[in-house]
Parts: structure tokens; C-alpha cells; sequence
């Protein structure tokens, strides 16, 4: 059931203009939301909107890597999803082992370069194993780049960016003159893609939810009533179609302003 859900064909594909491939955002963050909702649609488990969730991911991280996005960041588990059911939570650390252990060497052998952001400690062994084995693996391509936010949450990012610059100001490595955006910058987990230029956002759900809240200050945001397992090239298109449309002036005038 699951298979034939998900290969349903997107309803607006033919719809869609013409990207100009010369102004395609360098990164796109996505909030996959509404695995739950859509499984509750269909009468299933929230688990197996989760596991929807996941199919649909491995097609937009291709997708993406085809229209040249340069990296891609997804909210994978947020510091505040441990509130959910015991059970849920379970599940979802298994899709992650899940995702990474059968998908690994596909995306290795397709360019893609592996990273997470948030605090792995909090991670089981295994799951902290299995990640940096998939950072080692694909270290080096460079086709795309997978930021995968897992035990993330953007106040804990800046937090504990912000012990590590207090470190180096206290161990007097760090004037405190010298301490900047982009020294704060380089001191969150994202590091080399710490401007996000697009975040999309499925489900009807407007906020960020904690997601990125140094890197969006200048993104483009779009949204989608469609729940992720719904997500599709074409919907990825479309919402670089309207990122295209925008007036991006990083608070200053546009000219004739």
C-alpha cells in the first residue's frame, strides 16, 4: 500500500514553469512535516508516514542534486521531538539507522556527501557509529551536500557555539574584540553552509520550529499545503520557481528605490 501511495504522480507537474538553472538556490532547507497527518489520511500508523517520510527523502535528495543544489538540509529530529511517545521516538531512531545503512552506499556512489548537524552525544552509540561512518564514507564528494538535523534545535546550536567562543575568549585564544558574525558563524554546525538561501516547508504549518534560526535571517521562505510524503521533484521545481520570482535586496533598496 505503501509503494503505491507514494508512487502516485504529483497533480501539477504540468504545471510548472521554467527554472532558469542560472539562479538555483545554493541551499535549500526543507522541515519534512506531515508524515503523521498523511499516514492518519490514509488510516495507517503515524509510524508508516514516518517510513513514507523517508522513501520520499532519497528522491529529493536526488532531485535536488540533479536541479544543482548545493546543499540540502532537512529536519530530520529536533531537540524537542524526545517529547513525543516513547514508542514514535523508537521508531524514528531505527529509520534513521534504517536510512543511512541502505542508503549509504547508493548516495556515496552518486556523489553525495553525508553530514549532521546537532548534538550527537545524546545519540545512541550505535546511531553515533553508523553516522560518522557515513561522514567518513563520503567526505569527499561533492555533487551535493546532505545536512541531515538530527537532535537539533537551533537555540541549542547557538548555545553551545556560544560556550565554545567563551572557551577560547577565557583560554585567551579569542580576543573578545575579535569575536564576530562570522566568527559565531564558524562556530555553528553548519560551518560551511551557514546561509540558507530557501526553506520550504510542507503541511500548512507556518514557523520554523526552531530550525536554523542564525541561518535563515535571510532565506526565502516557501510553503505547501502538501505533507512531505506528498514532496516531489515537482514540487521541489515549483518552490525554486517562486524563490526565482523574489526580490532578494538583504535589507537594503533595490535601485529605483
Amino acid at each position: 500500500m505503501l509503494k503505491t501511495l507514494l508512487g502516485k504522480p504529483s497533480n501539477n507537474s504540468a504545471t510548472h514553469p521554467d527554472i532558469d538553472m542560472n539562479n538555483i538556490p545554493a541551499h535549500v532547507a526543507i522541515i519534512m512535516d506531515g508524515n503523521g497527518r498523511w499516514a492518519k489520511r490514509f488510516g495507517m500508523p503515524r509510524t508508516m508516514g514516518h517510513r513514507a517520510g523517508a522513501e520520499v527523502l532519497k528522491k529529493i535528495v536526488r532531485a535536488a542534486k540533479e536541479l544543482n543544489v548545493k546543499a540540502l538540509t532537512v529536519y530530520g529530529f529536533s531537540t524537542e521531538n524526545w517529547k513525543r511517545p516513547a514508542a514514535e521516538v523508537t521508531v524514528l531512531m531505527n529509520l534513521i539507522k534504517e536510512y543511512l545503512m541502505g542508503n549509504v552506499k547508493e548516495m556515496h556512489a552518486e556523489g553525495v556527501r553525508i553530514r549532521f548537524i546537532g548534538y550527537m552525544p545524546a545519540l545512541s552509540e550505535e546511531l553515533q557509529m553508523i553516522i560518522h561512518e557515513a561522514e567518513e564514507l563520503t567526505k569527499d564528494n561533492t555533487e551535493i551536500t546532505l545536512q541531515l538535523a538530527i537532535n537539533y534545535g537551533g537555540r541549542d546550536e547557538i548555545t553551545r557555539a556560544t560556550k565554545e567562543i567563551i572557551k577560547e575568549v577565557q583560554a585567551g585564544q579569542l580576543p573578545l574584540e575579535a569575536v564576530t558574525e562570522d566568527v559565531i558563524t564558524s562556530h555553528l554546525d553548519t560551518k560551511e553552509f551557514g546561509e540558507v538561501d530557501l526553506l520550504i516547508r510542507p503541511s500548512s504549518d507556518y514557523r520554523i520550529s526552531n530550525f536554523l534560526l542564525w541561518q535563515l535571517a535571510y532565506a526565502e521562505f516557501w510553503f505547501t499545503d502538501k505533507h512531505w510524503p506528498e514532496f516531489t521533484k515537482d514540487t521541489l521545481v515549483e518552490a525554486i520557481s517562486a524563490y526565482q520570482k523574489r526580490e532578494r535586496r538583504f535589507g537594503g533598496l533595490k535601485d529605483e528605490e
